[in-house]
């Protein structure tokens, strides 16, 4: 067989193109192409001139009415080594009969070549209409270029493309932000994922392409990008270095690979002159993190520039929405009160971030810039008011993930927590991980968010999951590492000595339950003493272990957790349970003589005292006791903007003599006068308190979502259990919410429950209260059930887990 003849135009074509890929750092001419920058001039070089000498062939000249234009790489100077060439074969509509001999003479040899071919043939008129139908075409065609032929055609199609995109982005938004949602769902995102697709993902190159899109149409003020010429710095650095690693990823793993594996990692940081894929993963990371955020950004703007229908003028005007100390709704974003000063308030930095959580709003730039310039580090131990405002950003589950990314963006969250460095966008080790570290402990918290109410402390589930491996980077045994370092944090976060221990062992063995079932059997009794030695008998480090055994193992990747692991780590902790013995209730402590006679000068009695932490209140209430007061007390603190952290419900003589510790959802508490007037009226029944407080309920919740698209707050299913069958006690777990402890108590006195006494706490979004009850009439087994069903129900948010999903169990 004769060798085939060099003037083949796709042997030529094919030939140059394979001596560039096979030899990245030689171009066509032998001379040095010294990075993947120089490599994708190249190609686009090559292609370029092989188009137009192919034109030329065809019979194409400047002004006889065709002309060949690209879209996709070649038009944006991106050609990558397997990059499929995306062409319009453009026409005037004059010459019909020579459209397929055209077309046929530029197809074929392409085709020849072995290189994909997107193509099409098209009239201005039906590229306008193709854009106006097909949404990733019309965003395909924003990008044209003129390659040969008839260059006035090629400027026509792509003026009026461009003028068409302009007028009709501002109504299409609506679809286009679906788009990038559907594909972000598909891919998932690039900043956090262990093997991210870097061209698809939420942060990766096809949202600067949605950027520019959005740019063109005068949406936003954002940076347009044209390939390698884009302007350094910002949006424009993150886009090239990852057209760099996305260039390498087509050299090692070949055509239609848009996945970087762990297995190619290594060659490709060696090509890009990282180390290794610890490097790239943090560069990758890095540069994903900065054009995701500048999507964020350039969305709400968008949206901002996008004049809504039947809206009167009004309606336009944005208006200030409380939403928590400092901190209110603007415009749609949350934002700084007018009167905040980030400079004296240490706290405000996580307070914002709870307020993006709970109400599915995100933080504006400007907020954002004015923390990072101005928040101070927070010396020494925490104070508690900001240590529960961590509690209750972390309580809100996936929610909390686009605020503290966002935090985190700005060094805010770092500056919280110096030990974040360590693990920032640092790949995992094994494949069975699908994020980096930092967003595996981020996904660990989210998922044990909803598990808060299985522990009686749920304010350290959350902690611990948030630094269980905290230690991993540093070398030896991550888990002896993380200890050492979950007590520096838990004594920096303000924990009394026996919670930072407890913090400590939680990491220290946080891999223990499913360590245990992998190698022992769950139901022989020496292996139940064996874990219950190494949890040291602890009944709460024992359930918070299991609780994050589910959780850690659902953030690590797909089938990690299973109904058969959890089967086994159910039982596995059930039989543990058995051998360590129960914690008893305990009463709170009587009143004083003093403190009765003080509270009982009046028929009804309000003080309002400061405590020694910054936002939070100690109200007393006192009044003749009678069924439903605790109920009416504690919606009148709801109703009041006042959150019920704690409670100690006490009777004395048949007066009720309540005492709360609470905190004002924003600015200062009210008059003590109008919270004895509320109450007055709450028990006269001038003031309708389940009224009032279905008002406050009645707000809108956010919608739920992942990986990138903002998420709602996290409901935890309730938990109703009868603890001591002697002095009938009831413990219920549930997410916290306003009026929560007036709906539990209104339950409980409906169904002729007398309240003895009660303790509420409110630990991390959780609350865990207690109540001793007596009763009118005997309470059978039966109506034992309807009541915890009925508190659960009670307890369950609109939108969240009905009252038959409430966790139910008697006895202990």
């Amino acid at each position: 067989m004769s060798a085939e003849p060099t003037t083949n135009p796709a042997a030529a074509l094919t030939r140059a193109r394979a001596a560039l890929i096979g030899n990245p750092r030689l171009g066509p001419d032998k001379r040095p192409v010294p990075d993947a920058a120089a490599l994708r001039r190249a190609l686009g070089d090559l292609f370029e001139l092989w188009l137009i000498g192919a034109a030329t062939r065809a019979g194409l000249s400047t002004a006889g009415g065709f002309a060949v234009v690209a879209v996709g790489g070649l038009a944006r100077g991106e050609m990558l080594p397997y990059s499929d060439l995306d062409l319009v074969l453009l026409h005037d509509g004059d010459q019909a009969e020579r459209v397929q001999t055209v077309a046929d003479q530029l197809w074929y040899p392409i085709w020849d070549a072995n290189i994909g071919l997107d193509h099409s043939v098209r009239t201005v008129p039906d590229a306008l209409g193709v854009a106006r139908e097909d949404l990733s075409a019309a965003l395909g065609l924003l990008d044209a270029r003129h390659i040969a032929g008839d260059e006035d055609l090629s400027d026509l199609m792509i003026g009026e493309i461009r003028q068409q995109w302009r007028k009709e982005a501002p109504r299409r938004l609506p679809q286009l932000i679906e788009h990038a949602e559907q594909r972000w769902a598909r891919a998932g995102e690039v900043a956090h994922r262990s093997e991210p697709d870097v061209k698809n993902g939420r942060g990766g190159l096809r949202d600067v392409q949605l950027l520019n899109a959005l740019a063109l149409a005068h949406l936003t003020d954002g940076l347009r990008l044209a390939g390698d010429s884009a302007p350094g710095g910002g949006l424009g650095t993150a886009y090239r270095r990852l057209l760099d690693v996305r260039t390498e990823l087509h050299r090692v793993a070949g055509r239609g690979r848009e996945q970087l594996r762990a297995q190619d990692a290594d060659e490709i940081a060696v090509a890009l002159n990282l180390g290794d894929r610890f490097a790239l993963s943090r560069l990758i990371s890095d540069e994903a993190r900065t054009i995701s955020y500048a999507v964020d950004v350039g969305l709400r703007t968008a949206r901002g520039a996008t004049p809504r229908r039947g809206l009167s003028v009004r309606a336009l005007i944005p208006t200030r929405r409380p939403l928590d100390e400092g901190v209110v709704e603007h415009a749609g974003e949350v934002v700084l009160a007018r009167d905040a000063l980030p400079s004296q308030d240490a706290g405000l930095v996580l307070r914002v971030g709870a307020a993006a959580a709970r109400s599915g709003l995100p933080i504006s730039s400007s907020t954002l810039h004015r923390l990072a310039d101005y928040s101070p580090e927070i010396r020494g131990t925490w104070p508690s008011a900001t240590r529960d405002s961590l509690l209750d950003l972390l309580a809100t589950g996936p929610a909390m993930l686009a605020p503290v990314e966002a935090l985190d963006r700005m060094g805010l969250w770092g500056r919280l927590f110096p030990e974040w460095d360590f693990v920032r966008d640092l790949p995992p080790r094994d494949a069975v991980h699908v994020w980096t570290v930092d967003r595996h402990l981020l996904e660990t918290v989210a998922r044990a968010a909803p598990l808060t109410t299985r522990v009686s402390r749920p304010d350290l589930l959350l902690l611990g999951a948030l630094v269980h491996d905290i230690g991993k980077g540093r070398g030896g045994d991550h888990s002896e590492t993380g200890a050492r370092m979950a007590r520096v944090i838990g004594t920096r976060l303000g924990l009394w000595p026996s919670e930072v221990d407890l913090l400590a062992d939680i990491v220290t063995h946080h891999l223990l339950l499913a360590r245990t079932i992998a190698r022992r059997d769950v139901d022989d009794p020496q292996t139940a003493d064996y874990v219950a030695a190494k949890v040291g008998g602890s009944p709460v480090l024992l359930e918070i272990l299991g609780a994050l055994a589910q959780a850690d193992a659902l953030a690590t990747g797909p089938g990690v957790w299973s109904d058969w692991k959890q089967t086994l780590t159910a039982r596995l902790v059930a039989n543990t349970a058995m051998t360590i013995a129960g914690l008893d209730v305990v009463e709170p402590a009587p009143l004083s003589a003093e403190e009765v006679a003080r509270f009982s000068g009046d028929e009804v009695v309000v003080e309002i005292a400061p405590t020694d932490q910054a936002y939070r209140f100690e109200v007393t209430m006192a009044a003749p006791d009678s069924p439903g007061l605790l109920a009416k007390m504690a919606g009148v603190l709801a109703f009041s903007n006042l959150r019920v952290l704690q409670a100690t419900v006490r009777s004395v003589d048949d007066r009720a003599i309540n005492t709360f510790t609470v905190a004002p959802f924003y600015g200062d508490p009210p008059a003590v006068g109008l919270l004895r007037q509320r109450l007055v009226g709450a028990r006269t029944g001038a003031i309708d308190v389940e009224a009032r407080l279905a008002a406050m309920r009645s707000g809108p919740r956010p919608a739920a979502g992942r990986d990138g698209v903002p998420g709602q707050a996290v409901l935890a299913p309730p938990i109703v259990r009868w603890v001591q069958d002697d002095i009938a006690t009831m413990e219920v777990r549930a997410t916290d919410r306003p009026g929560l402890l007036s709906a539990v108590s209104s339950v409980i006195e409906r169904n002729g429950g007398s309240i003895r006494w009660a303790s509420v706490t409110t630990l991390g979004g959780t609350v865990v209260d207690t109540f001793a009850l007596t009763w009118e009439s005997a309470v059978d087994e039966r109506r034992r059930r309807l009541i915890a069903e009925q508190v659960g129900g009670a307890c369950a948010l609109p939108g969240g887990v009905a009252p038959g999903e409430a966790g139910t169990a008697t006895g202990m």
